[in-house]
């Protein structure tokens, strides 16, 4: 059985691949460029790959490929409908990223909420020397206890979130989908969510549905000038219109993980704000705890051996 591994670098070296135990032949690539993909999986039983696209065109001389092993939990970079139609398994992994996502969003919040960048900033520069007094007070600094969490994504990744804000004397909204009515307490409409939130945070996937899910309306209609908080997928947030809507004071500051595309040229919306003081952009690093990699990693073996075990 061959197996290949189209992006090995997106996982920390540190990171330890636990030995199949079936007889195999792994070949293993750092990165695979767009015109690379077809060549490379065209002998293969199992291709494992985490953000490189892999298209119909790509899988159509790939008549041995049974399994796509991913190692994440998302599979938008995938042809999922070209997989089924030739048979071909697709497992992702879940839940690895239950505490890293939730720190690293509560680590953006609890930075821009207090301003801790811009002041680390202030201080380099020697604004504590010039003040000539114990402290200054050139940036914002709010409390999180009191003011209200609006989250977009209930799954896992959301709730664990939710705990965490809850935890913190935090009001905790779960935002209804856009556009759905709601019946119970369980969800609040999604305008309502925007309305109400001083901190909003999403967490769920990119779908053809939700791209742009946070467009020049919906930045509009957040009346308490929100933190936006984006650890999921750039796509979710259009992020020409968040520049204007940080120019006009609509939002209070913005913390991203994520953007489209990944890397963003130089010229990108999020390259040019990330010089403010209430804009912190971090490189896809959410998932990234040492912890969470290896979990990953654990699991992704764990799928492939699953699979090879019960296909035979």
């Amino acid at each position: 059985m061959k197996i290949v591994f189209l992006d090995r670098a997106t996982l920390s070296p540190e990171t330890v691949l636990k030995p199949l135990s079936f007889s195999h032949d792994l070949e293993v690539f750092d990165r695979t460029a767009p015109h690379e993909v077809a060549e490379r999986i065209a002998d293969a039983d199992v291709v494992i790959l985490n953000k490189v696209a892999l298209t119909a065109e790509a899988l159509e001389k790939a008549t041995r490929l049974r399994l796509v092993a991913v190692a994440a939990t998302g599979t938008d970079n995938i042809d999922l409908v070209a997989c089924q139609a030739r048979g071909i398994a697709v497992r992702n992994v879940r839940n690895y990223a239950i505490h890293t996502v939730p720190e690293h969003t509560f680590a953006l919040i609890f930075a821009l909420r207090r301003s801790v960048c811009a002041y680390r900033g202030a201080v380099l520069r020697g604004r504590w020397q010039e003040a000539a007094q114990f402290c200054f007070f050139d940036y914002p600094i709010r409390d999180l206890a009191g003011s209200t969490l609006g989250i977009i994504g209930d799954g896992v990744l959301g709730q664990a979130v939710g705990q965490m804000g809850k935890a913190l004397g935090m009001r905790v909204l779960f935002a209804a989908r856009k556009g759905q009515r709601t019946s119970g307490g369980l969800y609040t409409p999604f305008e309502q969510t925007l309305e109400q939130s001083d901190v909003l945070t999403l967490h769920c996937p990119l779908t053809p549905e939700n791209q742009g899910l946070i467009g020049l309306d919906e930045f509009q209609r957040m009346l308490r000038q929100p933190l936006l908080i984006n650890t999921a997928r750039g796509g979710l947030v259009d992020e020409q219109a968040m520049e204007q809507a940080l120019d006009k004071g609509w939002i209070a500051g913005a913390g991203f993980d994520v953007a489209s595309p990944e890397p963003p040229p130089a010229e990108h919306p999020l390259m040019r704000l990330a010089n403010r003081p209430n804009v912190i952009l971090t490189p896809h690093i959410a998932w990234a705890s040492s912890e969470a990699i290896q979990g990953l990693a654990d699991q992704l073996i764990d799928n492939i051996e699953h699979f090879v075990r019960t296909s035979q």
